[in-house]
């Protein structure tokens, strides 16, 4: 049922694209050598194009086709193109790539559904990987009834990103474990307290990855759940209206401007250029505020995400490495990945492009790098402990029905998540109020609920 599930809903999100369709520049296999054949080979890898993959594909011809004679052919496309390529790719089983970039999202779906090879041999053979240096969240994130799945290339979580020297001229100062109600009494203490300076920045802009992400953080410490543990949809419950009426308020009376229309990337140059005093998002930020050149370059402290009833509330995210199913060649794809999300790897990119550029939240060994610690300095503690410290498992008060933090571990979730946060903007905008957006909320998670009750 499951497979069905999410093969209805891959096609249904790629309408027009046939499943088999050609995969681009990575598609085929031609030519390389498939599992048995000795020597070189071919991989072909579908990746997202973030900073850190580009920095990959800039560095595999001469640090690891060199060495192995494995050839790397990389096609690299924006995170909406690649997840629809990736849903044709795995759910046709069509062998067109070996290797593709996905989430602790898809990672665990698509091993239920026999879509991405079983890594357990691999691992035990490849003594040099070092399966125990992944930091324990992120290798159970991507294992499915203790086999594993996927290899992380970078992982995150999310903690509260603030500026010291506003502090210290207003007099103020961050808790060493903020509350969600914390953090509001400062918003508004330091909302204009340096021209044009917001309180805080938060995603207002629509999407299940945009503003559904750290939104859903705050509806589980406040109590609430999209589901109960048998379904039963809960988005009309007064919890989870305490947690959307806080966070909109939140952004509307202290945040941004613009708001409704701001995600990741303009709260981070927000705070890069002084128009925001703190931010709550993803920990993998913290490299490019600290990086050489960032005018708030030292100004940034580091806080864990903040709570209200739980006692953590940091999300869990990694791009990570799967092996298709259909691959003829596992072989030599798990020799990339090998070298790809190891700590050697780690060490290259630190010595050819940047320390600040490194890969990390995968590795424990990592965090004890005084390379890395050099440039890391700042943020590499909080950074850890928010990723060890998340619980996909059991992120609120209450049992869930799936795993997930910042979302819902289900193929229905990525609709579901952007039909509503179309509603929770349009609440920061001014457009709607927060009774209407859950009342069209829980029709769509009623809708879903009856589906597995079924």
């Amino acid at each position: 049922m499951r497979q069905r599930r999410w093969i209805a809903l891959a096609m249904a999100a790629s309408t027009g694209v046939a499943l088999s369709a050609c995969a681009g520049a990575g598609g085929g296999s031609e030519g390389g050598a498939a599992d048995g054949e000795e020597g070189g080979g071919t991989v072909n890898v579908l990746q997202v194009n973030n900073p850190q993959m580009v920095d990959l594909e800039k560095l595999t011809a001469e640090y690891f086709t060199k060495d192995t004679g494995i050839e790397v052919n990389f096609t690299t496309l924006p995170e909406n193109d690649v997840r629809d390529q990736i849903s044709q790719e795995f759910s046709a089983q069509a062998g067109q790539y070996d290797v593709a970039s996905l989430s602790n999202f898809e990672i665990p779906i698509y091993a239920e559904n026999g879509w991405v090879a079983n890594m357990d041999d691999y691992i035990a053979e490849d003594s040099d990987f070092n399966q125990d240096d992944i930091l324990p969240p992120m290798a159970e994130a991507l294992s499915v009834d203790g086999s594993v799945y996927g290899q992380p290339f970078y992982g995150e979580s999310s903690f509260t990103m603030y500026r010291t020297d506003v502090f210290e001229e207003q007099g103020l100062e961050m808790p060493e474990n903020p509350t969600w109600d914390d953090i509001a009494g400062l918003a508004e203490q330091l909302d204009g307290a340096e021209p044009n300076m917001s309180g805080i920045c938060l995603r207002g802009l629509p999407g299940w990855g945009q503003v559904l992400a750290p939104m859903s953080t705050v509806v589980n410490t406040f109590g609430a759940t999209y589901w109960s543990e048998d379904w039963e949809a809960q988005v009309d419950s007064p919890e989870f209206n305490e947690a959307v009426t806080f966070y909109t308020d939140l952004i509307k009376d202290y945040g941004q401007d613009g708001a409704a229309q701001a995600g990741f990337t303009e709260c981070l140059n927000n705070l890069t250029q002084g128009d925001s005093a703190m931010w709550v998002d993803a920990t993998s930020a913290a490299g490019s505020l600290e990086a050489d050149g960032s005018p708030v370059q030292g100004k940034i402290g580091y806080a864990p995400s903040p709570v209200k009833e739980t006692d953590s509330s940091g999300w869990l995210y990694t791009w990570a490495w799967g092996i298709e199913e259909a691959s003829p060649n596992k072989d030599a794809a798990w020799e990339f990945i090998s070298w790809a999300s190891s700590a050697e790897y780690e060490e290259l990119v630190g010595a050819e492009i940047g320390w600040s550029n490194v890969p990390a939240g995968k590795r424990a060994s990592t965090y004890e790098n005084q390379d890395y610690l050099d440039v890391a300095g700042a943020f590499a503690e909080p950074q850890e402990a928010a990723i060890t410290g998340a619980d996909p498992g059991n992120p609120g008060v209450q049992p869930r029905p799936a795993p997930g933090i910042q979302f819902v571990g289900i193929p229905e979730f990525p609709d579901f998540g952007t039909t509503f946060s179309q509603d929770i903007s349009s609440v920061i905008a001014g457009q709607m109020s927060v009774d209407d957006a859950l009342s069209n909320g829980q029709r769509l998670a009623e809708g879903v609920g009856e589906s597995y009750q079924e």
